[in-house]
């Protein structure tokens, strides 16, 4: 039996995600918002959807979200250079209030349609270990009976060498932060990816 087709290059996926039109969110959209990381990395963290700052730019995890979870990472020991960072959706979808662009939330038919990149970028990378930012990517990846609130911060096996680890989207602790529990929920976000300091074998 011959080998499976080795998956093509990031390179390749990136430019054919360009041009996708599998759902209607590129209508509004700059741009897709591909991920990026290196192609071996170990680890790889999914987010939910590319942001304002992020369709702009054309990269994921540079919104403010994004900054708090290099800040997180730097106090773990972890180089965001060294992590593949990527979202479930591709594009950045929204509602306009005046001349802001509010985040809206993909619907089923849109996530399932850009699916097809999630799956080739884990298909190319291979990570040893999987971390699921928010409870779409956790749904994803560890299925639909997931509770995210009751299982996050704990490792567990996907595959023969492969493991995932749910916590919750740095948005989310963003958000809490504006609140009385906000220092609490950041506590608890830096104590999820502390596990990543000694993930299993």
């Amino acid at each position: 039996m011959p080998p499976p087709p080795k998956p093509p290059s990031l390179a390749a996926l990136k430019k054919s995600a360009r041009t996708c039109r599998s759902c209607d969110l590129w209508r509004d959209a700059t741009q897709t918002v591909f991920g990026e990381g290196p192609p071996d990395a170990r680890m790889f963290f999914i987010g939910e959807q590319a942001g304002d700052k992020e369709d702009r730019e054309g990269r994921p995890f540079v919104g403010p979200a994004g900054h708090l979870l290099d800040e997180v990472l730097a106090e773990v020991g972890i180089d965001r250079r060294d992590v593949y960072v990527t979202n479930v959706v591709k594009h950045f979808k929204f509602e306009l209030r005046g001349k802001r662009r509010l985040h809206k939330r993909a619907d089923a038919a849109q996530v399932a349609a850009c699916l097809q990149w999630l799956d080739a970028e884990l298909a190319r990378v291979r990570p040893r270990y999987v971390v699921c930012l928010g409870s779409l990517a956790a749904k994803i990846v560890l299925g639909r009976g997931f509770k995210l609130m009751q299982e996050r911060g704990r490792w567990i096996a996907l595959d023969v060498g492969q493991w995932a680890l749910a916590t919750v989207h740095p948005s989310y602790v963003l958000r809490a932060r504006s609140g009385s529990g906000g220092e609490d929920e950041l506590r608890r976000f830096r104590r999820d990816l502390m596990k990543l300091r000694d993930p299993p074998e």
